[in-house]
């Protein structure tokens, strides 16, 4: 063998080969690279936007091996035994999205890291985390005039909840085979919420609206706070089921947090656990993103890719209106002491969302603290979009 034909072979073994085979592909990268610098430069969620963009990355370059969206073709869960024989990586870490353990285990994070106090202390905050759910519906209406099946349509609605791991839940159950799509859109708008939300806050309330100041809430008691996890579990799981693994992980976290004497459970899942299963959802989710597969000849970009992230987008548009709408009744009903702003809350990304009401609410006026008053939809947010998705469940899940 020539000094030529060595150099042949590593060429050809070498993904430079292969890599503007597919335009595809060298799309997707270059999206991963913008994704990355919008985490890392322009700091939107970073710690969620970095894993998800670096997986779409390693997934794209070719014969990394890592990602192989064959085994999981027609929404199948592939065995240990197969992965391990034509597997890498990545897919073993994308089971965990597959078998609901990821969504499951964020939701106890989440728990373990919410305060339901603002919601107790204000209870009317319910009726914003209510009326941004909006999305979710429109959404589903707007799928079903554009061809997609009922439980398809449904998947997609979720979208509007703003709640990724809910998103991951439903779609695996309903339609799995949607489910790269669903979940990329879903984490993508979450971590884009500084982008996608303030234009329509401002278009939707006056500037006196925006500059409404809001009264301290009033403390709420340890013993409410303790009971409030038990008699949700309880109250909601019978009416839905089927969204037990949800909201059961979510109060189960609260619970560790509230009841005092569970520190280091309550330590270890607001912050490991959580930061961990974060690493492996986010890359496994970001690597979903194949531009092209020449074997299953599908790729991420498609007609039906395209029509998801379009609805996914308007989904998340009007539960942002749905909320804020939501808000000025408020306003109006409390005689302007409520700020219509805390209404785009009410989206079940926390505390992004909350965070966007606090600098709307300081850009309107600079003596404006909304954070805490913005919690309350933003948590009862939360609860919302797994009531809305044990709904859908229970209503297209057979």
């Amino acid at each position: 063998m020539n000094v030529l034909e060595v150099l042949d072979n590593l060429w050809k073994s070498s993904g430079f080969s292969m890599i503007a085979a597919s335009w595809q592909n060298m799309l997707m990268i270059l999206v991963a690279c913008f994704m990355l610098y919008l985490a890392i430069v322009k700091k939107f969620e970073p710690l969620l936007l970095v894993c998800i963009s670096f997986g779409m990355l390693l997934s794209n370059l070719p014969l990394s091996g890592l990602y192989n969206p064959t085994l999981f073709a027609d929404g199948k869960v592939p065995g240990l035994g197969q992965i391990a024989a034509q597997g890498g990586l990545i897919d073993l870490l994308y089971l965990g999205v597959k078998l609901n353990i990821y969504p499951s285990l964020i939701f106890l994070g989440i728990g373990a890291m919410t305060d339901f106090g603002p919601m107790l202390a204000r209870v009317s905050s319910m009726f914003l985390g209510a009326t941004a759910q909006l999305g979710v519906y429109a959404a589903f209406m707007f799928a079903i005039l554009l061809g997609f099946a009922p439980t398809e349509a449904a998947s997609i609605g979720i979208i509007g909840g703003a709640d990724g791991p809910t998103a991951i839940f439903l779609t695996s159950k309903l339609a799995p085979h949607l489910l790269a799509p669903i979940a990329l859109a879903a984490y993508s708008y979450m971590a884009l919420i500084p982008m996608i939300q303030p234009p329509i806050m401002r278009a939707l309330t006056t500037k006196k609206q925006r500059e409404t100041k809001m009264e301290q809430l009033r403390e709420v008691s340890k013993t409410e706070k303790i009971i409030f996890p038990i008699v949700c579990t309880i109250f909601v799981l019978l009416i839905l089921p089927s969204v037990a693994p949800l909201l059961g992980m979510l109060m189960l976290g609260n619970l560790f947090r509230e009841c005092g004497v569970v520190d280091r459970l309550s330590d270890t899942a607001q912050n490991a656990l959580m930061n961990i299963v974060t690493i492996f959802l986010g890359t496994s989710v970001g690597a979903t993103a194949v531009g092209y597969d020449p074997i299953t000849q599908t790729g991420f970009l498609s007609l039906a890719t395209i029509k998801i992230v379009g609805l996914g987008l308007a989904a998340f548009a009007i539960s942002t209106v749905g909320g804020v709408l939501g808000g000025r009744v408020m306003y109006r009903l409390s005689g302007g002491k409520v700020n219509p702003l805390i209404g785009s809350a009410g989206v079940s990304a926390v505390p992004m969302a909350a965070r966007v009401s606090q600098i709307e609410g300081q850009r309107a006026n600079p003596g404006n603290f909304l954070l805490m008053h913005a919690m309350g939809p933003n948590v009862s947010g939360v609860i919302g979009s797994a009531i809305a998705a044990g709904f859908l469940l229970a209503v297209f899940g057979g």
